[in-house]
């Protein structure tokens, strides 16, 4: 590839990520606050929030599957970025609990065709180069922080319908940025078309490390559905907010930079356990002591771990552990299993227990008990299991 034409493909990679993390930095911490100002219960923000998220179940799974066997990455993306606008215009009109469950569901499931098929495109286009997809990637965590406080500063001067208007906005700016990507040449053969992965996903230690992730996601329930409108409830601004959420974004981005020499030195089995560890008392922390700003300001110094690094050490671990054919389909099925049914099941959890913030203690309570078993499964493992091959003949039949 031509040092041009690599700068091009790298900025479009960059402003894709940007704009991927960053709807997600306006869902994320801000669905739960739209909702309540369409008149939602907390359980109805929690179920809504599981059903939506059970979406991540089925969505990246169908479209990897389709993706590996086409070889149609970009085709995939830029499709599912499509789709993801149309199904999301649904959003302005529905009021009712189930029309918008269903609008955000099929967002969701369009949704969930871009991520795994741009880390694909990205890891091509780069040729594994960790340095470089770390700086790409850092994009993401950039674009993220931006629309959050964006966003959060919206709430102070305008209705709790900010998210959706800057939503609407940001899927929009990420389709056309997905028509600028260029995908490399097909690296996609009948082997790897033919290469099955249930029986990868059966080895002992994929299963753990599944487990652990959708344990640590399960824990996420408290804080994606319900942090924004905690802090609302303990006095602070939508700014205050949008900047607490954007500083755990930036701790993130700076993780980031150093994961890889984190990784060669500690392995990835002690950084996985120290991240869940350490997610589970910033949760116990959130829960018990909110009230006080410093510690909820050095709380979010953690989210470095919780996501960054823990998410930095997984993908490095799908890409050492198994065989490259099928690592757009594995990567899928870490976003379906742990995002999708551990984000479901903790959102929906939360949303019951969180009884419109009088339950804020045991929930953040609940939540630090499951990262801390998280990282507890992880015992059942050794740190050079995590750091070899998965070897399973049978599968390659």
């Amino acid at each position: 590839m031509a040092a041009s034409s690599s700068r091009l493909a790298i900025l479009a990679l960059s402003l894709t990520y940007a704009l991927y993390f960053g709807q997600l930095g306006v869902i994320n911490p801000y669905l739960g606050v739209f909702l309540d100002g369409r008149g939602f219960t907390s359980a109805e923000i929690g179920e809504l929030f599981a059903v939506i998220t059970l979406a991540r179940i089925i969505g990246p799974s169908l479209w990897a599957g389709v993706a590996d066997r086409s070889g149609k990455i970009l085709f995939i993306l830029r499709l599912g970025s499509a789709l993801t606008v149309l199904s999301f215009i649904g959003v302005f009109w529905a009021y009712s609990f189930w029309t918008l469950t269903l609008v955000m569901g099929l967002m969701m499931m369009f949704w969930t065709a871009v991520l795994p098929q741009l880390e694909v495109l990205t890891l091509q286009t780069i040729e594994g180069d960790s340095k470089r997809y770390g700086r790409i990637r850092l994009w993401g965590s950039i674009g993220f922080i931006v629309l959050t406080v964006i966003v959060g500063k919206a709430l102070d001067f305008f209705s709790t319908d900010a998210p959706i208007y800057a939503s609407m906005l940001v899927l929009i700016g990420l389709f056309i940025s997905s028509l600028a990507l260029t995908q490399p040449q097909n690296t996609v053969s009948k082997a790897s078309a033919s290469l099955r992965i249930m029986p990868f996903l059966r080895d002992r230690v994929a299963l753990l490390f599944l487990l652990s992730n959708g344990l640590l996601q399960l824990s996420f329930g408290a804080y994606y559905g319900f942090f924004a409108l905690y802090m609302r409830d303990l006095g602070y601004s939508g700014m205050q907010t949008g900047l607490l959420i954007a500083l755990g974004v930036v701790v993130e981005v700076g993780i980031f930079l150093v994961a890889q020499r984190l990784i060669a030195r500690f392995g990835v089995w002690r950084l996985m356990v120290f991240c869940l560890l350490a997610t589970g008392a910033r949760w116990l922390a959130l829960g018990t002591l909110a009230d006080i700003f410093w510690l909820v300001f050095f709380s979010q110094f953690i989210h470095a771990l919780s996501f960054g690094l823990n998410h930095s050490t997984s993908m490095h671990f799908i890409h050492h552990y198994f065989p490259p054919q099928i690592q757009g389909r594995i990567q899928a099925a870490y976003v379906s299993l742990a995002f999708g049914l551990g984000g479901a099941i903790g959102n929906y959890v939360s949303g019951r227990l969180w009884d419109q913030g009088t339950g804020a203690t045991l929930t953040f309570a609940v939540a630090a008990a499951c990262a801390t078993v998280g990282g507890l499964v992880l015992l059942l493992v050794s740190p050079r299991q995590m750091a070899g091959k998965v070897d399973i003949p049978a599968a390659k039949a």
